[in-house]
């Protein structure tokens, strides 16, 4: 995430309140202020009941941003029952309304809590598994405060990228815990079996070591024994005689 503590000012529209940064807000006036803005391209979070806007992303935030995504499509891809985001809007709480860089989540009918509600644009309600976050203006929000926000909101693993000190912050949510980087450099996620990631190579933008590394994870026992798992969650959410209803979020 890109945060700063900015103010844009621009029109009044449909009698709505615009959205300043510092604002204090339950989430639903949040989010009606936010669909309502003028401006389309602002882009604002609502962390601990406190309204930020983001800065524009830079380079360095970019490429960060599109290694974790290319991890998060390749692992998706070999896990059926998981599905990946970027940059999208996440509902936890009364207080606390994201747009972490990239998710893994567990679909619905494979025993996840998130949804994805909405009539207009369609945003995840509940905690995704596991959130990444790219930072560097915002470093001191995303290890404190959204840490804090995806933690009570019922995220189990938390990965921040720290851009200008080359570094990964690992969390385990569920014990509020740092977790230590193993000697190798190589994370290998608790909430998600065989997501493993070269943090040497994502730091040195060595693509072909990071798609080694995951799969290398994906060929794991414990990557199969996950997709198993998953499997035999589906089917039993899918047994009594009850029909289930379509995932809204498709495939």
């Amino acid at each position: 995430m890109s945060t700063g503590l900015l103010t844009k000012a621009s029109k009044w529209k449909d009698d709505v309140p615009l959205l300043y940064a510092g604002d204090h807000l339950h989430q639903r006036e949040f989010h009606r202020r936010y669909e309502a803005y003028p401006d389309p391209a602002a882009r604002f979070e609502l962390i601990g009941g406190i309204v930020y806007m983001m800065t524009p992303a830079g380079y360095d935030h970019s490429k960060g941003d599109y290694r974790i995504t290319g991890l998060v499509f390749q692992y998706e891809r070999a896990t059926r029952g998981v599905e990946g985001g970027q940059n999208v809007t996440v509902i936890l709480g009364e207080a606390s309304e994201p747009q972490p860089d990239n998710v893994l989540m567990i679909r619905a009918e494979y025993g996840g809590k998130v949804r994805i509600r909405g009539k207009k644009t369609r945003y995840i309600v509940g905690p995704p598994e596991l959130v990444f976050e790219i930072a560097h203006s915002s470093l001191s929000i995303d290890l404190y405060e959204k840490r804090r926000d995806y933690r009570t909101g019922g995220v189990l693993e938390y990965l921040v990228l720290d851009i200008e000190r080359r570094a990964v912050h690992w969390f385990d949510l569920r014990a509020d815990e740092p977790l230590k980087i193993p000697a190798d450099g190589i994370v290998k996620s608790r909430a998600f079996p065989g997501f493993w990631i070269d943090t040497r190579a994502l730091m040195a933008r060595d693509v072909n070591r990071l798609a080694d590394c995951l799969d290398r994870g994906i060929a794991s026992e414990e990557h199969g024994r996950f997709v198993a798992e998953l499997a035999s969650r589906r089917r039993q959410r899918g047994s009594g005689g009850r029909r289930q209803r379509p995932n809204q979020t498709g495939g």
